[in-house]
């Protein structure tokens, strides 16, 4: 769609996604919504490109920050693998054109299922976290008389991350395997000859901001390859796993990819190894956001004023779950003496609350404000409690831009539901 005109008086334009103004969208498709922005994609991704382009590594999207197949297109048309821990992302990524030898599938907990279509792609990557894994997939692999490439994800117990639940590299993580075990298990996978075992790899958490705890867990994986090669085994490949954290506006400036990549091959060069890298947040994170209205300004006599939203944590997870923090602004902000308020949804939970003393311009019933950062983990974290409806999400790119999840209506949530007959 091309964007008509914004409505909104020349002086106070309002905010915009590119050449589309957010009270366009909001009038369009109502709220909340998501909204992306191609142009940020694009430029999210190329930042990883540009800072490995002088190595052999693939740039894969870690699809778990946002599954929306437009985003995935657009990615997939800059040549953007893709990294994925369900069949269900698998199936997106491939749905977005993007091919089985440049997605990489993780996670610790793959099914039967999952492992046996994996296994009908071939030059797919799996990374195998667990020596179960391990045996489930090569029985399945030989059954199915073919020979996966297989990267075992190890455990380098290296501390990293802005939180204990986005944390995976320490020893008590639930995911990947310790040093000792996969040097064992490496060596008895490409005995075995039933898989195809051809390098090592790690994923040590989100939201490090910093290049430390990679080189820390890198040089874990250095140390592995040469003791592998030093018994005259190949190794081919290292994983090194998830991008950058992301500045949300409340923290100063962070490590780039091109400091990444630098630690990378100080690490990694004279290895002559194909390196993967898995960046989401930091591709996705800021490309998009969260637009909701307000509903209600609750001033109580006693206590906080109440800024009531019509987006709420089914909509936005993250403050609930990590306590993290968003950028909250105002479409068109209002002139007058700015006021603290407590940001809260309309979900019956105390939990539903993503600010709380926030400063903002003051506020009125109607106005719509938006959530900076709302691109990864949001939408794809999103739920129905309180039998809310899906907010929809929309694409921009320049002037145009298009509904790209429509929000459904209650006749096509409860269609979805069966009662037994004896009700």
């Amino acid at each position: 769609m091309t964007e008509p005109d914004c409505g909104i008086e020349p002086m106070n334009p309002g905010l915009r996604t590119e050449g589309v103004c957010l009270a366009t969208l909001a009038q369009a498709v109502g709220t909340p919504a998501y909204v992306y922005s191609a142009g940020a994609l694009r430029a999210g991704y190329g930042a990883y490109r540009v800072a490995f382009a002088g190595m052999d590594c693939l740039v894969a999207y870690a699809v778990k920050a946002n599954a929306s197949l437009s985003v995935l297109k657009v990615l997939a048309a800059e040549r953007a693998g893709a990294d994925t821990v369900s069949e269900g992302e698998i199936r997106r990524a491939l749905a977005a054109g993007i091919a089985p030898e440049r997605i990489i599938f993780s996670g610790m907990g793959k099914t039967d299922a999952e492992l046996a279509f994996a296994l009908t792609l071939p030059g797919m990557q799996i990374n195998v976290e667990s020596r179960p894994e391990y045996e489930r997939l090569s029985a399945r692999a030989a059954s199915q008389g073919v020979q996966p490439l297989v990267v075992l994800r190890v455990n380098p117990d290296v501390a990293a991350g802005g939180h204990d639940k986005i944390s995976t590299g320490k020893s008590n993580a639930k995911f990947g395997i310790s040093v000792d075990e996969a040097l064992q298990l490496y060596r008895r996978a490409q005995d075995d000859g039933r898989v195809s075992a051809v390098g090592l790899g790690c994923h040590i958490g989100s939201q490090i901001r910093e290049t430390g705890p990679f080189r820390d867990a890198w040089t874990v994986l250095r140390e592995m390859t040469l003791t592998l090669r030093g018994e005259g085994r190949a190794i081919e490949r290292i994983d090194l796993g998830g991008g950058l954290g992301v500045d949300y506006g409340d923290a100063a400036a962070g490590a780039t990819p091109m400091d990444m990549a630098a630690v990378a091959a100080e690490v990694f060069a004279d290895l002559g190894v194909r390196l993967a890298v898995e960046p989401g947040r930091s591709i996705v994170a800021n490309a998009g956001l969260l637009l909701s209205r307000v509903i209600h300004v609750n001033r109580r006599a006693v206590g906080p004023t109440f800024l009531v939203l019509d987006a709420g944590m089914n909509d936005l997870l993250r403050p609930t779950l990590y306590d993290a923090w968003h950028e909250i602004v105002p479409v068109a902000p209002r002139a007058g003496t700015p006021v603290a308020y407590d940001v809260v949804g309309p979900v019956c939970e105390s939990g539903d609350t993503f600010a709380r003393g926030r400063t903002l311009p003051p506020m009125q019933a109607g106005d719509l404000v938006a959530f900076r950062g709302a691109g990864a983990y949001a939408a794809s974290m999103a739920s129905e409690y309180n039998s809310r409806l899906p907010a929809p999400e929309v694409l921009v790119d320049g002037e145009r831009w298009a509904l790209v999840r429509s929000r459904p209506d209650y006749a096509d949530v409860l269609a979805r539901e069966r009662v037994p007959d004896w009700l």
